[in-house]
């Protein structure tokens, strides 16, 4: 982690955990998402779910509230360039939907922490070829997953709050 970040550190505003929970969507009820993957409430993927449960909307946000400062754990982890608070908003939901894992191997972090800060943020939504990138499920191109890179770019890019 870049000194510089720590006090980034367990940040969760309200405008990334209400990003997360629009482009996630709340269900209650399990279910498998378009990858076959089991998930609850705002896209919530642990192997603890209970499918036979049904969620209370205080449990989601809960969840959102944990996962949200996890996931943005873990991308301070792998950064290891200064960040604003836009970058790091924009990163972390972009691990929230990829993995921590898959953000912190991704093109975007490399050239992130290269200083390259708008080819990094081009980078969450397209591929050097200007392609849709992170925008596929089962190598299905998925217009929803592309229009959220769109936002995340946007918001990696400064946008106070994306599309609005």
């Amino acid at each position: 982690m870049h000194p510089a970040n720590k006090w980034l550190i367990g940040v969760a505003s309200a405008a990334l955990i209400g990003s997360t929970a629009l482009w996630e969507g709340e269900r209650l009820v399990p279910y498998e998402d378009i990858g076959g993957v089991v998930t609850v409430c705002y896209g919530y993927t642990g192997n603890d779910i209970d499918r036979s449960k049904t969620y209370t909307r205080d449990e989601c946000r809960k969840l959102l509230s944990t996962e949200v400062k996890e996931h943005g754990m873990g991308i301070l982890k792998c950064v290891k360039a200064p960040m604003k608070e836009h970058h790091y908003n924009a990163f972390t939901l972009f691990a929230y939907n990829v993995g921590v894992s898959g953000a912190c191997n991704s093109r975007a972090i490399r050239l992130f922490n290269e200083g390259k800060i708008s080819e990094a943020c081009d980078a969450l939504a397209f591929s050097p070829s200007g392609k849709p990138a992170w925008s596929y499920v089962n190598g299905k191109f998925v217009q929803g997953l592309h229009n959220r890179r769109l936002y995340e770019r946007s918001w990696c890019l400064g946008a106070t709050h994306p599309f609005t």
